[in-house]
């Protein structure tokens, strides 16, 4: 067992606890750093406010063991250093589909999701876990062999990094492997974990507050003729959804007729969104869209460029969603300057993980636009993820979210939310919540510190 880096946090504005862990001796006090403090390390500033802070405060009481609550309690007396990165592991788990395939635009479909499960180890005792999983490899550009090679190329470079200073270690990342997002989404996501379990919150916490008790979600209708995705709506609606959408995104005759016969079965309250992932030509979009102009139902991604799919938006009364297109920060500013969408579906693994996926939330919050908060795909802890960003998230602006972990017949992790009449609720424990059961996950595909 390593031995437990010291740290010491001042940053009274986030509110979080001052809180302290010791193991084996050795005291950890945890929160959050301002970046210009990390950056001063052992400089005046950082000596001067700890000194401070201290003498104001009698000795915290800790208990002995961070995961096991094991030792008695013993006043702090170390505060400084960093918390560093002491490892990372990959592991590849599968996912069946309950409904035995997903189909989409352009004849995609999968059967088994090849999902990549990362646990970041730190010398504090603390491990973080993350998840990625992309949709095969026809939908973004991003594959699962790709996620692991990636995730294996970057490891190297972030031992003895602070998991904590996640904009730091962000940068890191970026400059360490050019583009390739998704590959850096489970490593942020591990790292929120980490911060969460150190200042002793709940990711949703740490990101602005649960909001409510838990929150609506949607259901995405696979790809069949229109009579079948018609008739799967009463059942899932009896499973609490009251969103629904449809796989769209083909012949174009076919999906005015999978839009209207989904539309007559609705009930009052119900939501119906066309989600082409990219599948329609614009003149194609154009004709559908003005084809169902009577229909109460939201146009998603009709093309697969975003001044295509703007065009579209130009020519249609119908409210608009994009997604593919959104993956950054900067493609939210241009569609807002272009009046190009009412609603975009924020996938965290497509913008590069947690970190930026609130950045671009808080955006979409100050600028009015209501988001669809998911992922690509994935299990257990994916769903958590995106259940702490949502759940952290104003109600008026989450306009629905996602629960990939009951789309798939494996569970690989205790303490992962779980659907209950059509809602979703992020765990209130330290950091995501999540506990991977290690016999599910087999042997690490590789092992790094």
């Amino acid at each position: 067992m390593s031995q437990l880096s010291t740290y010491y946090s001042m940053m009274p504005t986030v509110g979080l606890p001052r809180r302290a862990y010791e193991k084996e001796g050795t005291a950890i006090h945890t929160g959050l750093l301002p970046q210009a403090e990390r950056a001063a390390g052992e400089g005046a500033v950082g000596r001067s406010r700890a000194s401070a802070s201290i003498a104001k405060r009698p000795p915290a009481e800790v208990p002995g063991d961070i995961d096991e609550g094991r030792g008695p309690a013993r006043p702090v007396t170390r505060f400084r250093a960093i918390m560093k990165i002491s490892g990372l592991r990959a592991y590849r788990i599968e996912l069946p589909l309950h409904e035995g395939s997903y189909k989409w635009s352009g004849g995609n479909a999968v059967t088994v999701f090849d999902s990549t499960v990362v646990a970041v180890d730190t010398d504090a005792g603390i491990t973080g876990w993350g998840e990625v999983c992309p949709l095969g490899p026809a939908y973004l550009p991003a594959y699962a062999a790709g996620a692991r090679t990636g995730i294996a190329e970057l490891a190297p470079q972030l031992l003895g990094a602070d998991p904590l200073a996640l904009g730091s270690l962000n940068e890191r990342m970026d400059a360490a492997l050019r583009g390739h997002p998704y590959v850096k989404s489970a490593i942020d996501m591990a790292c929120w974990d980490i911060l969460g379990k150190a200042s002793g919150l709940s990711v949703a916490t740490l990101m602005g507050g649960h909001v409510g008790d838990d929150f609506a979600l949607y259901r995405a209708i696979s790809q069949e003729s229109p009579e079948q995705m018609a008739g799967r709506i009463a059942a899932y609606r009896q499973e609490g959804y009251r969103k629904f959408q449809l796989k769209v995104g083909g012949d174009p005759d076919t999906d005015i007729d999978r839009i209207r016969a989904t539309s007559a079965v609705l009930e009052r309250g119900d939501v119906l969104i066309a989600d082409a992932n990219t599948g329609w030509t614009q003149h194609a979009a154009v004709r559908v869209a003005d084809a169902v102009r009577d229909v109460d139902v939201y146009i998603e991604q009709p093309c697969p460029t975003y001044d295509q799919c703007l065009a579209v938006r130009r020519h249609t009364n119908r409210p608009f969603v994009l997604d593919e297109v959104i993956d950054g920060i900067d493609m939210v500013i241009r569609g807002v300057g272009d009046h190009a969408m009412d609603v975009i579906n924020l996938k965290i693994s497509k913008v590069g993980g947690l970190t930026k996926a609130r950045q671009i939330r808080d955006l979409c919050v100050s600028l009015g636009i209501a988001m669809t908060i998911e992922d690509t795909w994935g299990g257990d802890i994916t769903t958590a993820a995106i259940a702490h960003l949502a759940h952290s998230t104003p109600t008026r602006y989450l306009f629905s979210a996602t629960d990939f972990n009951s789309y798939v017949t494996v569970s690989f992790a205790d303490g992962a939310p779980r659907r209950a009449q059509g809602r979703l609720a992020a765990s209130r424990e330290p950091g995501l919540g999540v506990r991977p059961r290690l016999d599910h996950l087999g042997r690490p595909v590789f092992e790094i510190g």
